[in-house]
């Protein structure tokens, strides 16, 4: 089993990369910068032809686009300007649908799976305000799943990771990231054609669209 992690170098991606390897498995991460990754920033439409030929002779099982940013956290009304929707939606949207693409080949080889990392901040039945860039960013993402799942003959799965103690969660978050990885692992094993299209928690709860 060959599996692909966007953001592998912190984070949730870390964790993931991290357990995949002791579990067995064969662990491609990708990172802006790092002698341990394939060199990706998704912000760069020139990286995804180099991704695609890195590929051409893997059968890949599963892709985890997890690259993300939450770049207006904490921000105020007056200081969320253009760049920061721009930064937003280059790595949140375009950068998970540019991944997408690059890989299908080696996916189609692999029979893989597609998961896609979102948030319950992109529910719209869950709006409490602010954070506009990134809960729409998300939102979008959900959207792009579900459109996926459609359209791909792959399963295609957006997850919620649970508020976890990371960089980007804080130290006041829910839950740990091993406990989060846990159940996104266990989510990702149980994906298939039925249940492609789905929006799942990481503790296999539906999370409303």
């Amino acid at each position: 089993m060959t599996v692909l992690i966007t953001g592998a170098n912190r984070g949730i991606g870390a964790a993931l990369a991290r357990t995949y390897r002791k579990m067995g498995k064969n662990v491609i991460g990708t990172a802006r910068s790092g002698d341990d990754f394939w060199k990706l920033d998704v912000t760069r439409e020139a990286d995804f032809p180099t991704l695609e030929k890195r590929l051409q002779d893997t059968a890949l099982s599963l892709l985890i686009c997890n690259a993300g940013i939450y770049v207006d956290k904490g921000l105020r009304d007056e200081q969320r300007d253009a760049q920061v929707w721009a930064r937003s939606f280059a790595v949140n949207v375009t950068g998970v649908y540019l991944t997408v693409q690059a890989c299908l080949p080696a996916l189609r080889r692999g029979a893989g799976k597609i998961a896609l990392l979102g948030s319950a901040m992109g529910s719209d039945q869950r709006a409490p305000g602010g954070s506009y860039a990134y809960r729409a960013s998300k939102a979008a993402l959900l959207n792009l799943g579900r459109n996926f799942a459609a359209d791909l003959d792959l399963p295609v799965g957006i997850y919620h990771p649970g508020w976890v103690r990371t960089d980007m969660g804080g130290d006041g978050a829910d839950i740990a990231v091993e406990d989060s990885v846990s159940g996104l692992i266990a989510r990702f094993t149980e994906l298939d054609r039925g249940s492609s299209g789905c929006f799942l928690s990481y503790d296999g709860k539906p999370v409303p669209f």
